[in-house]
């Protein structure tokens, strides 16, 4: 068990295990974005930070098809930080939210001697896409393409610069084909620990694992915060989840059956 997992243990809510907690129909969510731990400044403007850190709250409200309305802020900024610094972030906050019909309701801004960023998500959900549900034979999919996110981050440590489309600056989510597909659905998640990692979850979630079939090279299914679908469905559906990914132009790729076996997460943990 990595660090994560066991300090996490130690809390026994049913509520927790998604991508978000889901209580009355509301899908509540949490995640950090702190400097020279998810990004530095040089690489990024203060709108970047701050749009990339909503899209990859929002990813965890859009992988449970839970449709975003509500945000709270927590910042905790260096003195060094200027008014227009201040304004800068604060727009892409805004411009992010308003993107998805989000309202910024509240939170809390703090000194800091660096700039860390939480945001917790309330959204409302009427089917909800959980981890659980997969069955053994069941289809296992991920969208369009990972790596790339390893492969930027690699570049701005080692002080080279990355497209301005780059995933790492502009998340994509996949809303309109997880709403179209939610009815066929079994299962689903962002990947946001990688994807070896991230069906590790689903695996002790679902007491299953894993026929791939075909190889996945590890430098690819080991690159974290993608925020990409990884999805569970009956090959019975298969013509119909295909149908909606030509729909909203989400390239799907099927490469795994679950099955009665153990599996092995064969990538190291990201968080500690």
């Amino acid at each position: 068990m990595n660090k994560e997992n066991y300090f996490i243990s130690h809390f026994n809510s049913s509520r927790i295990g998604d991508d978000g907690a889901l209580i009355d129909g509301f899908v509540y969510s949490k995640d950090a974005f702190f400097e020279n731990i998810h990004f530095k400044k040089e690489w990024l403007s203060f709108e970047e930070i701050a749009r990339r850190a909503m899209l990859a709250n929002l990813s965890d409200a859009i992988a449970m098809n839970a449709t975003p309305k509500y945000a709270l802020l927590s910042v905790a900024m260096p003195s060094s930080m200027s008014k227009q610094d201040m304004k800068e972030l604060a727009d892409g906050f805004i411009k992010t939210a308003s993107k998805y019909g989000v309202e910024i309701i509240g939170g809390d801004t703090i000194g800091n001697t660096k700039l860390d960023i939480t945001i917790t998500i309330i959204s409302k959900v009427k089917i909800p896409l959980l981890r659980s549900g997969i069955r053994h034979n069941q289809l296992l999919a991920y969208t369009g393409v990972l790596g790339n996110s390893a492969k930027d981050l690699k570049k701005l440590f080692n002080l080279g610069k990355i497209n301005s489309r780059s995933k790492f600056l502009n998340i994509e989510l996949r809303s309109d084909f997880i709403r179209k597909s939610e009815r066929i659905l079994e299962a689903g998640m962002d990947i946001s620990d990688g994807l070896f990692s991230d069906l590790d979850k689903l695996a002790s979630v679902n007491s299953i694992g894993f026929k791939f079939h075909y190889k996945l090279a590890k430098k690819m299914a080991c690159s974290g915060e993608e925020y990409e679908m990884l999805i569970a469905f009956d090959k019975r559906h298969l013509k119909a989840i295909k149908r909606r990914a030509k729909q909203t132009r989400t390239p799907l790729n099927i490469f795994a059956t679950a099955v009665r076996s153990r599996y092995t997460n064969r990538c190291k943990a990201h968080h500690f």
